[in-house]
């Protein structure tokens, strides 16, 4: 994998600009596609925010592929109305 980081400003609607730090990574064989991982913490290295990811990604497929093995469901929405309507029917 080939990485290159840097810093950077994030501007949000209504808001402050938020200070992150930002890595982009990519394999040169061209097998996985490129990703941009973004971290708040200017101070964490890139390294770090790469390992990080790698160790977050194990455990989301875990969730994932347990719930579809499974049947475990929850709900995807965030707003209250979607949430209310939904999670009787699970």
């Amino acid at each position: 994998m080939q990485w290159c980081s840097g810093t950077s400003w994030w501007h949000r609607a209504k808001q402050p600009p938020l200070p992150i730090r930002w890595v982009l990574i990519r394999d040169p064989e061209g097998k996985q596609e490129p990703k941009a991982l973004v971290s708040t913490d200017q101070h964490v290295s890139p390294l770090t925010i790469i390992l990080t990811f790698m160790l977050r990604w194990s455990i989301e497929t875990t969730f994932e592929q347990t719930r579809a093995h499974l049947g475990f469901q929850t709900q995807r929405q965030w707003s209250d109305t979607a949430i209310e309507r939904s999670t009787p029917l699970l």
